[in-house]
């Protein structure tokens, strides 16, 4: 009898997110993610596990109802309760409002799931400018990768 090993598990995708510095006054975009779907259920927890442990604990997010799959109200992310709240008027289409009781609000430019890198990668990297990016600046225009 022949022991073959176990196949090899796909490695966990890298989060593609990129933060503003935080040197001076308040910024209108913290971040720019680029999350792999619009499935909230599915993108939050490894957005959240790789936040700065400076950012608290995340205990709501806000985000444009229009543009991510339904989700409940509410999920449980690392053991702890998540609250989901859709809006279209409270956030720009195309950011994410993370809110941390005592610790503060973030807001995060999505860059579309199937934005293409070559679009993708001037956006997120425009967010460690001198506070260039802003929320009412959506994506709009971004290349779509073809399947």
């Amino acid at each position: 009898m022949t022991l073959t090993p176990p196949p090899l598990l796909p490695s966990p995708s890298l989060l593609r997110l990129r933060l503003a510095p935080h040197a001076g006054g308040p910024r209108a975009i913290d971040g720019a993610w680029w999350p792999r779907s619009y499935d909230l259920l599915a993108e939050l927890p490894g957005l959240l596990a790789g936040l700065p442990r400076s950012w608290g604990h995340i205990t709501s997010v806000v985000l444009n109802g229009a543009v991510w799959t339904p989700t409940p109200g509410r999920m449980f992310v690392a053991g702890q309760v998540v609250r989901l709240r859709r809006s279209l008027t409270a956030t720009a289409a195309h950011t994410v409002v993370l809110l941390a009781p005592g610790h503060g609000r973030w807001d995060l430019l999505v860059v579309p799931p199937d934005a293409t890198e070559e679009a993708a990668k001037p956006i997120m990297e425009s967010v460690t400018g001198a506070g260039k990016v802003v929320a009412s600046e959506p994506p709009v225009a971004i290349p779509r990768s073809r399947p």
